[in-house]
């Protein structure tokens, strides 16, 4: 099992300190946010993109994927009744495929709840249909780039829609695309979902739906500083990635850094690592 630490919890640092930091953790790669990158994700080049990956590398790590994609540039949308920003957020989310490709990432995860809340005005099935729209390009240039475009559910404390994977997973069959899939966030599944995250994985991952997970606790700091218990949901996943229905990274990405960004991703590798050693996966 490959883990990876969501860049933006080593802020303010400089992208290839995060790398040193991050490989002297123990982390195997950093999955990253692109706005942590440039002010203007948009304006990163392919060259640029290219040497985040040889930085990587150098320290002995990978860019396992993006996330947190519509942070920047500012005012995107979804879900949106202006087709015209509908149009640049399916360009930003294009692009960030191929950034993400270009950056040897295997997947991004779209969360992004303000960018895809029902705006007033609207009903869900208008959100769903411009959403739908939006994702399948996203899916196309994600399956012509060789990565995967995964949707991620959020808690409705965050966002009114798509809250579980069930309902992740409709949209997925509706777009009907390969590279458009789901994942698992622990802290958001451990609020919406009504089975515990590790029944949850043993039930969708087999269906090929789900693509990714990241791990942290439902009180929405890293694994090992709340109740979720995490060595179920490891057990569950090594069991998944034996039978061929994951590829075996996991992403740590907690939102209330305790006691500081640096000090809990070094809690969340060494009580992730100690679970994987006591299952046989050291």
């Amino acid at each position: 099992m490959k883990i990876s630490l969501c860049n933006e919890v080593l802020q303010p640092l400089p992208f290839e300190q995060q790398c040193a930091l991050a490989a002297a953790l123990g982390y195997d790669g950093l999955e990253v946010a692109p706005f942590t990158l440039a002010e203007d994700p948009m304006r990163i080049t392919d060259a640029e993109a290219a040497s985040y990956a040889r930085i990587a590398a150098d320290h002995g790590l990978e860019i396992t994927g993006l996330h947190w994609l519509l942070v920047a540039p500012a005012g995107l949308s979804i879900v949106s009744d202006d087709a015209a920003l509908r149009e640049r957020t399916a360009a930003v989310m294009e692009r960030l495929t191929e950034l993400c490709a270009a950056m040897g990432g295997r997947y991004l995860v779209h969360g992004s709840p303000k960018q895809r809340s029902v705006p007033p005005g609207s009903t869900p099935a208008q959100a769903w249909e411009r959403a739908a729209n939006c994702l399948a390009r996203a899916a196309r240039r994600a399956q012509a780039c060789g990565v995967v475009y995964c949707l991620e559910p959020l808690s409705p404390r965050e966002t009114d829609f798509i809250n579980t994977v069930e309902q992740a997973v409709q949209m997925i069959e509706s777009v009907g695309s390969p590279a458009l899939r789901t994942m698992i966030d622990c802290s958001a599944a451990g609020q919406a979902e009504i089975e515990p995250v590790a029944a949850l994985i043993g039930r969708w991952m087999p269906t090929g739906h789900i693509a990714h997970v990241q791990v942290n606790d439902p009180n929405r700091r890293g694994p090992g500083q709340g109740d979720m218990a995490f060595t179920p949901i490891l057990s569950t996943l090594l069991a998944m990635q034996k039978q061929g229905h994951y590829p075996g990274i996991i992403a740590v990405e907690p939102f209330d850094y305790q006691p500081d960004g640096p000090g809990c991703a070094a809690r969340a590798i060494g009580y992730l690592r100690g679970i994987l050693e006591g299952l046989g996966d050291a």
